[in-house]
Parts: structure tokens; C-alpha cells; sequence
């Protein structure tokens, strides 16, 4: 029955489901008529919704494409391509793959989110080389499994912004430790269930799912830089310009890269373990510096790198289109108030879980997702009695839970995998099914 289930999504998937640009488009064109039907808002006004926030995810769109760039950069290293050689050795058969590849990605997810996805993608890589009868599409599915678990973990935006004093909901709620939240019962069994079940669930898809087709052998040199050493003609250095010396200078690379890790150092030290998505590309950033050990070997690894960031580029400007509409025609607000309606004491966390992942498809940053919903649900939670910090949550995972199957931020791991996103969505669809489970008895019984 699994087996007869994952290809019937798969096949669906891959026959229907469009390139992730036009997937962004159609939800535009779906939003705008949800806002015209059941808002007072006309469509010159949707319009204007969305041109006014086409370009508020200009600054997470230059992060996430640094996300991709740096992360190709570090892994197109020396040592790191000898680091994940080592740990895609533990895997000899397609099942240890898919074990392997899930739980590294989802324990990287958990530390944060950025550095999951890219670690996740870049383990594959590796893994699918040493065991090429593994199916490529699953262990990039499997990876990108992981990510599930980002909200409840060390990089969670919605428990560490209600754990910061001043955040905008304060006056409402107050502040909401990180013992109540993502150390809280609710949180660990889900994550917990999650960490154990979904290598399982994928080995599990790998045994019952009949391959439709095969991928082109060719993505198993995907990223060729990042798994094979790349042979550089160096010029001899009797003959360099002074431009060429600098440009192969040792020196310059290491006393710029020790700049760079003196400043990580010292954030750490002052902010403690705030492991932040800017942290993270600056790390990468400048490890990728020391690592390659000359200017120009590193300038050759950006290049590489710059043209997976192409999706993520042009793509986020409509999604934040999208989420202008969602927030200033009142779509959102319309979304959670009806679920409010239908809500008690008890079941009121686990339909806030339910809404968060339907609002998750047209606002599918967790900032911009808990802008809409707090205020409407902390203020709900407190009148009727239900426990905040577990509201609080249930936003959190509905953000995640869908992401299973919203292209958004399978963007940057499908930039280094040379997949589109058809070729993974019918797994992550059971993994969908699934998690359903796990999150809603955490959000219910405990």
C-alpha cells in the first residue's frame, strides 16, 4: 500500500506540477482572486498590495542566495570534499544512503536552518557518488526531509523571537522562555518522533517505491567542482604580474580569512550560541577563504557558485508579492479568525497548527507568517485559556509542516541538486502525510 501511494504521488507530481517559478505564479493569481472574493479589496487594490510588497524579501532573497554561493564555495574546498567523502563513506548500500542522508541533514537543521539545507544537499551529492544504485531523487528528497524540523529547532524564528525582550507582541503575551517552547514536552516528542522515524520513513520509500524513470547519470557529476578536484593551469612565478602574485597569495587569503573568524569569535563570545542565518553565511563565507588558499582558486569556486542562485533570485520578489496581498488585503487575518471561530480551550493549538500550514503556502517566511497570525492567536489563546506557549509552537510547525511541499525553501538544496522540483515533491508528500501525525499528537496529548 506505501509502495502503491508514493508512485501514485510521484507519478501525479511529476506529471503536473510545474517549474517552481510558475508554481509562484499561480499562487499570485490564486491569491488575487481569494482577496477580491472574500475581502472588500478591488483589483486595482490586490494589485497594488502586491507591487507594494514585491520587494520585501529583498534582504532574505541576498541572504538565502548567499546561502547557496557560500555553501558551494566551502564545499567546493579541499576540506571539506575530503570531510563529507568521509562521512558518504559510511554509507556502502542505497538504504544506509538514505539513513545517512536524512539523519545528518536532519540533525543539521536542528543546529539551524540555513547550514541544514546546504549540508544536507552536499551530503547527497557525495552519497549518491560512492552509491550510485541509490536513487538520486530520494536522497535529495531525504535531505530536504531534514527540514521539517528547523522550527523546532536552535534557529526556530518564532520561539526565539517571543524569548526576546521588546519583541512587537510583548505588551500582549509577554516573553516566553525557550524551556517553554523548544525544551518544552510538546516540542521534544515531536522532535524527537521526527529524528527517529524519518530515516526510517525514507528507507521505507526506497523499498516500496518503483523508480518512473531514471534521472540522467550525469547529475551524479552534478556540481562537478564540488566533488571532483578541478586541475588549474598556474602560471609559473617568474613569469606573474604583480596582480598575478596577489591574485595567488597565500598570505592575502589567510590574514583576511583570520579577520573574518576573529569577528565570529568574538560574536559568540558577547551573544553566546546565536547561530543566526548572517552568522552562518560569514562562516561559510570565510572559511570558503582560508580553505581554498588563494585569492583566485576562491574567486574561480564563486563563479561556480553564483549561477545555482539564479531560482532564488527572481523567485522571492513574487513570493513577497504574494504575502503583500496576504497581509494588507486581510486575507490572513481572515484565515485565522475562521479558525478561531470553530476553536475551544483544547483543540485550539492544533488548529492553530492546521491554519499555519494552509497560510504557510501563501507566506511562506516564518517572520512574515507569525506577523499575521500572533496577534490574532496569542490574544485568542489568553482570552480563552489555551496554553500560549503551545500556540505559540503550533504556528511554528504549521510554517514547517508544509514546507514539505511549498518549492520555496527547496529552492536552494534543488539549485545544488540540478533537479527540479517535481523530481522530489511525491516523496515529500508522504513525508507530509506522515509528520502529520507525530506533530498533532504533540500539539494534542502533551
Amino acid at each position: 500500500m506505501l509502495g502503491s501511494i508514493t508512485n501514485f504521488f510521484d507519478r501525479i507530481v511529476r506529471r503536473y506540477l510545474p517549474d517552481a517559478f510558475l508554481f509562484a505564479i499561480i499562487l499570485t493569481f490564486v491569491v488575487f482572486i481569494l482577496g477580491i472574493v472574500f475581502t472588500s479589496n478591488t483589483p486595482i487594490e490586490m494589485v497594488q498590495h502586491w507591487g507594494g510588497g514585491f520587494w520585501g524579501l529583498l534582504e532574505f532573497a541576498m541572504q538565502m542566495s548567499l546561502i547557496v554561493v557560500t555553501g558551494y564555495i566551502l564545499a567546493n574546498s579541499p576540506v571539506v570534499k575530503r570531510l563529507l567523502g568521509k562521512i558518504s563513506n559510511l554509507a556502502n548500500t542505497p538504504g544506509q544512503a538514505v539513513v545517512l542522508v536524512t539523519l545528518v541533514a536532519t540533525i543539521a537543521c536542528l543546529i539551524n536552518y540555513g547550514f541544514g539545507l546546504v549540508v544536507g544537499a552536499l551530503l547527497a551529492v557525495h552519497v549518491a557518488k560512492r552509491v550510485p544504485s541509490a536513487d538520486y531523487r530520494l536522497l535529495m528528497a531525504s535531505a530536504y526531509s531534514g527540514f521539517l524540523v528547523w522550527h523546532g529547532g536552535l534557529s526556530g524564528s518564532i520561539p526565539l523571537t517571543i524569548a526576546t525582550e521588546g519583541h512587537f507582541l510583548e505588551d500582549v503575551m509577554g516573553t516566553i522562555p525557550v524551556t517553554e517552547t523548544l525544551f518544552g514536552g510538546p516540542n521534544l516528542f515531536i522532535v524527537g518522533s521526527l529524528l527517529v522515524t524519518l530515516p526510517l520513513l525514507n528507507r521505507l520509500l526506497m523499498k516500496s517505491h518503483r523508480s518512473v524513470g531514471q534521472i540522467d547519470p550525469e547529475l551524479l557529476n552534478l556540481q562537478q567542482n564540488v566533488i571532483e578536484e578541478k586541475v588549474e593551469e598556474v602560471t609559473p612565478k617568474e613569469e606573474m604580474t604583480p596582480a598575478d602574485r596577489l591574485e595567488n597569495s597565500k598570505i592575502v587569503s589567510y590574514l583576511i580569512g583570520i579577520f573574518g573568524l576573529v569577528f565570529v569569535l568574538y560574536h559568540f563570545i558577547t551573544n553566546g550560541f546565536d547561530l543566526n542565518i548572517n552568522i552562518v553565511n560569514f562562516i561559510f563565507l570565510f572559511l570558503g577563504v582560508i580553505f581554498h588558499g588563494t585569492p583566485r582558486r576562491f574567486l574561480n569556486s564563486v563563479s561556480g557558485g553564483v549561477k545555482n542562485a539564479g531560482g532564488i533570485i527572481i523567485q522571492f520578489p513574487f513570493y513577497a508579492g504574494i504575502m503583500g496581498m496576504m497581509l494588507d488585503s486581510g486575507l490572513g487575518d481572515q484565515l485565522s479568525l475562521w479558525f478561531v471561530s470553530i476553536s475551544n480551550e483544547f483543540t485550539f493549538p492544533w488548529l492553530t497548527f492546521i491554519s499555519a500550514g494552509i497560510l504557510n503556502f501563501f507566506v511562506p517566511s516564518g517572520g512574515g507568517q507569525w506577523a499575521i497570525q500572533g496577534p490574532i492567536m496569542m490574544e485568542t489563546a489568553m482570552s480563552i485559556g489555551a496554553d500560549t506557549a503551545k500556540t505559540a509552537l503550533a504556528v511554528a510547525w504549521g510554517d514547517a509542516w508544509t514546507n514539505m511541499i511549498q518549492p520555496f525553501w527547496a529552492l536552494p538544496l534543488l539549485a545544488i541538486a540540478g533537479l527540479k522540483v517535481r523530481d522530489i515533491m511525491g516523496f515529500c508528500v508522504m513525508v507530509l502525510l506522515w509528520s502529520f501525525i507525530p506533530i498533532s499528537i504533540g500539539l494534542l496529548l502533551f
